[in-house]
């Protein structure tokens, strides 16, 4: 398994429109995900042991988020045919038995993720209420493993900044994990 680091925050770049569907059921649009403080796309799947390390947190922060007004999505563009944990039967039934807050969509001809320049999972695209581009960071010193519950909330603080400022920290470390797992052609 390739470890990968995504680039840092481009700040300003405008957030890339998707309809997908969801493990709800229903599809999902940028207009339907955003809040009005500002929105999280998150690249995520069920088999990364970068994922399962933050899966606890990222729900803890994202319904936190939601009282500052911040929407959260989670897109999965993994190649299910290669990686049939992440189809989406078993990303509905994730989604489920630990409640995500959030939108969890497939992106199945991985078109979104191509279009936001999606790296890993996990990666955050982390917007203001203008869905311009304000953090591209990790959730925190999590790798492989937790980090200890103390671990400073860096995405969680960046994105209430952002909330209340429209701006996120110009200081951002960037997010870790498994490769994108591309079709191939």
């Amino acid at each position: 398994m390739v470890a990968l680091n995504p680039p840092l925050c481009n700040f300003g770049q405008p957030a890339i429109d998707f309809d997908l569907p969801g493990t709800d059921g229903k599809r999902h649009t940028l207009a339907s995900c955003r809040g009005p403080n500002g929105l999280l796309v998150m690249f995520i799947c069920n088999h990364c042991p970068y994922v399962k390390a933050i899966i606890d947190r990222l729900i803890r922060d994202c319904r936190e988020l939601a009282g500052h007004g911040i929407g959260c999505v989670a897109i999965m563009s993994n190649d299910v045919a290669a990686y049939p944990e992440d189809s989406p039967e078993a990303m509905r039934r994730w989604a489920t038995e630990l409640a995500f807050p959030f939108p969890y969509l497939y992106d199945e001809n991985q078109d979104v993720a191509r279009a936001y320049g999606a790296v890993c999972t996990p990666d955050f695209f982390g917007y203001n209420a203008g869905l311009e581009l304000q953090y591209r960071g990790r959730l925190d010193a999590s790798g492989r493993n937790p980090a200890p519950p103390e671990a400073h909330r860096e995405l969680f603080a960046a994105m209430a900044e952002i909330a209340r400022s429209g701006r996120g920290p110009s200081e951002q470390t960037a997010s870790i994990g498994c490769s994108i797992k591309w079709k191939t052609a």
